[in-house]
């Protein structure tokens, strides 16, 4: 009999009338939230304003979902497109289901398109959002426990998982994801929890390298960080897990995906160290972007606010007075009377001789 345990919900949504709210999406919202707060706090240090961040997250966020879906449809076609698959669950995303490599990808993609288009560098807010993706992802395994999915073998250990095999859960119809049978209060590894204290740790570590060696490092390094951190993380903890997926030589498919993308954000950082720009050139022209566009921001409103008659009517007057005295027809006169003054001296001093 197991005495210590993590307990999992009973229920993973809930409904208000004919609206039917789940706990997965309360909580993938929440990271939104909360990654675009700790993002925008960030961004400001570094001369940016919250009105670009929010931008580039109206871009980002949906683009990230989308490819996190597609990663995830791609992965396991066999779950929409199988014999006993429903290709109408692809848009069932509250079931679980986001590949966070899709996510990153087509995340990323949206951003640099924002940012090129506005002339935003790109290598600071990837620095910005570094520990705002870890801190988001932490957020989001929450789901995963309400929904009682993607848990880990099973244990004896006192944090072990414990499932309900009662209520609304998608995981008490699933108590062993391998087909074996398990017996009743089997604990399962907590592999939720585990990815939510890496990815914390993660981000404490990624906030602490960037205040005592941001002048040493090249901008875009904590994001490249962050790429080595959690492909580090996600590789143990995947190995872990015993929900279905598919393997290569004996191994699932994202322990690879992760190994690859550990080695690329090496190299990444290695480059980013020998042509990369610092922080403190990328931070002055975002500073000075983020002025031209306050500008121009006040430049617009002013042209569409109405003036007072007065003033309207006193610039008029002094636009007159400036034409007339830059009108050729002036200085014609101003040449015909300079010429009259001219003869009439001359004429007095004849008189004179």
């Amino acid at each position: 009999m197991n005495l210590a345990y993590i307990p999992s919900p009973s229920i993973s949504e809930f409904s208000i009338g004919p609206l039917t709210i789940h706990f997965y999406a309360l909580t993938m919202l929440a990271a939104i939230v909360v990654a675009v707060w700790i993002a925008t706090v960030r961004w400001k240090k570094l001369g940016g304003i919250s009105d670009q961040i929010l931008d580039i997250a109206l871009c980002a966020v949906p683009a990230g979902i989308i490819g996190a879906r597609i990663y995830h449809i791609i992965t396991t076609p066999e779950r929409f497109f199988g014999p006993t698959g429903d290709w109408i669950d692809m848009f069932r995303i509250w079931n679980g289901g986001l590949g966070i490599w899709g996510a990153i990808v087509l995340g990323a993609l949206a951003a640099w398109g924002w940012c090129r288009h506005r002339h935003y560098p790109m290598a600071l807010l990837s620095d910005v959002i570094a520990p705002a993706l870890l801190v988001a992802q932490a957020i989001g395994r929450l789901g995963n426990w309400f929904n009682q999915e993607l848990y880990g073998a099973p244990t004896t250990l006192p944090w072990g998982l414990k499932l309900n095999i009662t209520g609304t859960a998608i995981g008490s119809s699933e108590l062993c994801y391998d087909g074996s049978s398990c017996p009743t209060g089997t604990l399962f590894q907590p592999t939720f929890l585990y990815e939510m204290i890496w990815n914390l740790i993660g981000a404490a570590l990624i906030l602490w390298i960037g205040r005592r060696a941001s002048k040493a490092l090249k901008a875009g390094s904590l994001f490249a960080i962050y790429v080595m951190w959690y492909t580090a993380g996600r590789t143990w903890i995947e190995m872990l897990r015993i929900d279905f997926a598919h393997e290569f030589l004996g191994v699932r498919i994202n322990v690879w995906v992760s190994m690859v993308c550990f080695i690329l954000g090496v190299f990444a950082f290695i480059l980013i160290q020998r042509y990369g720009k610092s922080t403190a050139l990328l931070s002055e022209k975002l500073r000075t972007i983020t002025e031209l566009e306050s500008r121009e921001q006040e430049g617009s409103t002013s042209t569409l606010s109405p003036k007072p008659s007065g003033t309207v009517e006193k610039r008029e007057s002094f636009d007159a007075d400036e034409f007339s005295h830059n009108s050729p027809d002036s200085d014609e006169n101003d040449d015909a009377r300079t010429g009259k003054e001219s003869n009439e001296a001359s004429s007095e001093k004849n008189k004179k001789a």
